[in-house]
């Protein structure tokens, strides 16, 4: 999986953090303030969306009175206690991180997320110091699944895409990754059990702990 590899790119939700059940009870909160309803849809419009296009989307689709920065805020004050308190890593992440920085490959982090609940999380289980890049798709063009905050991140670690592996959870994620023309690995995570199927035909290779990865254990799908 490794094999001529210089940096290891992970995205945040549901591939470092399990946190992806945090955004559903943001918002139903959020638009049951305002007397909305949840669409059945939502999760799958806003899929691979940095923050700024998901405050965009929301401001548009439901009419909200609120400016995209105010929506931004308020989301943020919402999940912030989660990702400082709540939200656990996934299985493997310390090791495997060390284990890398061991082997000296450059390491980033490439995430849809907001970068103050990316550097809570992250220092909350104090691992953020093994990173040398972390961007956001508020830092690029385009957020997921096109391939720009992957992009960004390999030329800012200094490695060609090529030299790079991503570890993504989502299916949008993975095309990303694809689109960069990097190798792929899917991360198991409990809430993208229904893309199942999808992300085994995108990707590369399995896990469901990275654990699999430093003891050779990780699926290989092509």
């Amino acid at each position: 999986m490794l094999e001529n590899k210089k940096a290891v790119i992970f995205d945040l939700d549901g591939t470092l953090a399990d946190s992806m059940w945090v955004w559903p009870e943001v918002d139903l909160e959020f638009l049951g303030k305002r007397n909305l309803t949840v669409p059945e849809d939502l999760a799958d419009a806003v899929e691979g969306m940095g923050y700024t296009e998901v405050a965009v989307y929301f401001k548009e689709r439901f009419n909200l009175e609120e400016s995209v920065e105010e929506i931004k805020e308020i989301w943020t004050a919402m999940a912030l206690d989660c990702y400082r308190r709540r939200v656990p890593l996934k299985p493997g992440v310390k090791e495997f991180l060390a284990w890398l920085k061991e082997r000296e490959f450059q390491i980033g982090v490439a995430s849809s997320n907001y970068i103050g609940l990316i550097e809570a999380v992250l220092e909350s289980h104090q691992i953020c110091s093994y990173f040398d890049v972390i961007l956001t798709a508020c830092d690029v063009k385009k957020g997921k699944p096109a391939p720009d905050v992957y992009l960004e991140t390999a030329r800012q670690l200094g490695v060609q895409p090529e030299e790079c592996l991503v570890f993504e959870d989502i299916c949008a994620g993975i095309r990303a990754g694809k689109a960069a023309g990097m190798d792929v690995c899917a991360v198991h995570d409990s809430f993208s059990v229904y893309q199942e199927k999808e992300k085994r035909s995108l990707a590369d290779y399995y896990i469901h702990s990275y654990l699999e990865v430093i003891s050779h254990q990780y699926e290989e799908l092509r």
